[in-house]
């Protein structure tokens, strides 16, 4: 499709370009998961598991108790399901709850909530009604107050933190029609005027934008005497003159979710609600979502456990051919997946959350995996709880209800989780991001020898550092720990986890091994094998739900929480997870990527236009992208403010 006329027009390499510079460069703290695909696998960075504070314990756990109690008496999730919205009454509560303000410092009216306990808060409203999750994630993770605690003024916090924290809701605004995870050819611009910038232009899917107060809008200046110009973060007030709310999105789940098309026109914004310098924008954006990401996998890993349930009460009732359904071994498999799956989720989740808050570890890598896994394992379970119901996991709550059975909306959960895989960064998009973190060693080291635009003397300068850096890391990724036999013991009693990792040691070095392998075959051309990249992520996805398992497993033990039972649950998750590790080592070298982009180029050209006869196409009719040309709306504002 071409570009309209307001559209950038890149070049891909331009493009990457300006991802990369929105990067944060360095790596000033530890990152468990940076090692792990370097092929060390240092234990000692998230082993013992770190914990929380006494106080930060004690200030979580209150709120939780009323969170709870405010979730069974006032949220009626079959009603959002029904009318396809939340009702103002029930913002309202969570608003008085102080729910808006779970991450805000308490100086500000927050509730000053730990990344820990706004984690636990967020699956217990998502297993409620995942909308209702959405719109405090949103509003929180990567609405107004993440960037301002981060990268705002004193002066910005103090005027909008106080009004998130209890009345305000806050949107994102990046993706636009034509633009989504390629943010170059942002279309939205902001040209300075004076103490104020101009806005122009259009949002797509703008999560609470429907309902919202305030929002952080990306937008493109240009470049002027006053300052270099990019793409740049700005806090807007919703209710501004020229911003229209054109649209409410539905979508086949999630259908609570306030989420809509926003146009600016000529909307007047003060410079003092810039957040950050011109040109930071696409970093803020990034930075913010590092540890933003982990709403998504928080409400994944509730998910898991809703399942668990459904399918533990279900399957111990329902009979066939004399015995429940639960120890009929093709039932019992899927039960077990979803109660090992759930704890390594789980454990997955809160080791991210708890080095997080402790700000030790350098965790925009576990981040992303949790985020990645996350999603990936809930739509898994959430698929296989509807196997296990058969036509009850089909059919509707409100059918169930209706014809006198209970009203248990797998159906729903199905549909809902599976945004999850898209939102915040899609699946194929997380592979990317990852991959290039994974790999961040090997480029600042031999980058430049892979890379066409470097003259013959820093293609020679390069291959110095890697000679030196390759001569010290090879040979390390020979022999290990994971091959004595007594490595790890402190994690073997009564069930030996020490034997699995054992294996995730070795698993790292072979991950580091055929990582260096691909660069060296493929070299500038590594980028574009985006389906080796991504089995690689997910190699290294797998090796760190098992070592989080392990490492949760012991904390539980040693706390004697149900040590036994989670070392149980730890050691079938881990039993799982290898077998699909070893296909995906297998996959990494024998796989179909080649005939697949043939297949694909015969796709595009139309040489199989003929598979696609003997059917009618029920798509309306209408352009593929809509025109998101910058002018006044000619719609109708749908804006809905809660008050």
């Amino acid at each position: 499709m071409s570009a309209t006329p307001h559209q950038p027009t890149v070049t891909e390499r331009e493009a990457r370009q300006v991802a990369e510079a929105a990067r944060e460069q360095g790596w000033q703290k530890p990152s468990f998961a940076k090692e792990l695909f370097l092929g060390r696998f240092r234990l000692d960075l998230i082993h013992p598991h770190p914990l929380p504070a006494a106080e930060d314990t004690l200030r979580g756990e209150e709120f939780l108790a009323k969170l709870r109690d405010f979730c069974e008496t006032k949220i009626d999730s079959a009603r959002i399901e029904r009318e396809a919205r939340i009702p103002d009454e029930t913002i309202t509560g969570l608003k008085e709850l102080g729910a808006l303000g779970m991450k805000i410092d308490t100086k500000y009216g927050g509730l000053g909530l730990t990344q820990v306990y706004y984690n636990k808060a967020l699956a217990l409203v998502g297993s409620v009604n995942p909308a209702l999750g959405a719109l405090l994630s949103a509003h929180q993770s990567i609405g107004v107050p993440q960037p301002l605690k981060l990268f705002g003024t004193q002066e910005q916090r103090d005027t909008f933190l106080p009004r998130c924290a209890r009345t305000d809701i806050s949107a994102f605004l990046l993706t636009e029609p034509d633009v989504g995870s390629d943010p170059a050819r942002l279309a939205t611009t902001a040209v300075r005027d004076g103490d104020d910038y101009v806005l122009d232009g259009v949002k797509l899917w703008t999560t609470n934008g429907v309902v919202a107060d305030l929002l952080v809008v990306m937008a493109r200046v240009p470049k002027s005497e006053e300052g270099k110009g990019g793409i740049t973060a700005f806090v807007v007030e919703a209710a501004s003159e020229g911003v229209t709310v054109e649209n409410r999105n539905a979508f086949m789940g999630l259908r609570g979710l306030e989420n809509g098309v926003t146009r600016f026109h000529r909307v007047r914004v003060p410079a003092a609600n810039r957040i950050g310098p011109e040109g930071a924008g696409l970093k803020i954006a990034l930075t913010t979502l590092n540890t933003g990401r982990l709403s998504l996998p928080a409400m994944c890993a509730g998910a898991g456990k809703w399942c668990l349930k459904i399918a533990r009460e279900w399957t111990s009732v329902r009979e066939q051919w004399g015995k429940p359904v639960a120890l009929h071994e093709a039932v019992g498999s899927k039960i077990s997946f979803i109660a090992a799956t759930t704890f390594a989720l789980e454990a997955v989740l809160d080791l991210s959350s708890q080095m997080a808050d402790e700000n030790r570890n350098d965790i925009r890598i576990e981040a992303a995996l949790a985020k990645l896994y996350g999603s990936e394992m809930a739509c898994l379970m959430a698929d296989e709880l509807v196997q296990i119901r058969g036509g009850r996991g089909f059919e509707t709550a409100a059918s169930l209800a209706a014809r006198g059975e209970r009203a248990v909306p797998a159906e729903q959960v199905l549909r809902d989780l599976r945004i999850n895989r898209i939102f915040e960064g899609s699946t194929e998009i997380m592979h990317l991001l990852i991959a290039r973190e994974a790999v961040d060693a090997h480029l600042s080291v031999a980058g430049d020898l892979i890379d066409p635009d470097k003259s013959l003397s820093e293609k020679a300068k390069a291959g110095a550092n890697a000679g030196v850096f390759y001569a010290k890391w090879l040979p390390k990724l020979v022999a290990g720990a994971g091959q004595l036999p007594r490595s790890y013991n402190e994690f073997h009693h009564d069930v030996d986890l020490s034997t699995h990792l054992r294996y995730v040691e070795r698993s790292a070095r072979k991950l580091a091994r055929s990582t260096f392998y691909a660069m060296s075959r493929w070299q500038g051309r590594m980028e574009t094998k985006q389906g080796f990249l991504g089995r690689i992520v997910d190699i290294g996805a797998e090796l760190f739900a098992m070592s989080a398992a392990c490492v949760r497993a012991e904390l539980l033990r040693t706390q004697g929480d149900h040590g036994r039972e989670a070392y149980q649950l730890a050691d079938a998750f881990c039993r799982q997870s290898r077998i699909r590790v070893e296909e995906l080592f297998g996959r990494l070298w024998t796989n179909t990527d080649d005939i697949d982009r043939k297949v694909v180029k015969g796709v595009l050209s139309g040489t199989y236009t003929w598979l696609e006869e003997g059917v009618l196409d029920p798509s309306g009719d209408g352009p593929w992208i809509a025109d998101a040309t910058p002018g006044a709306s000619t719609r109708e504002n749908v804006h809905r403010p809660i008050r």
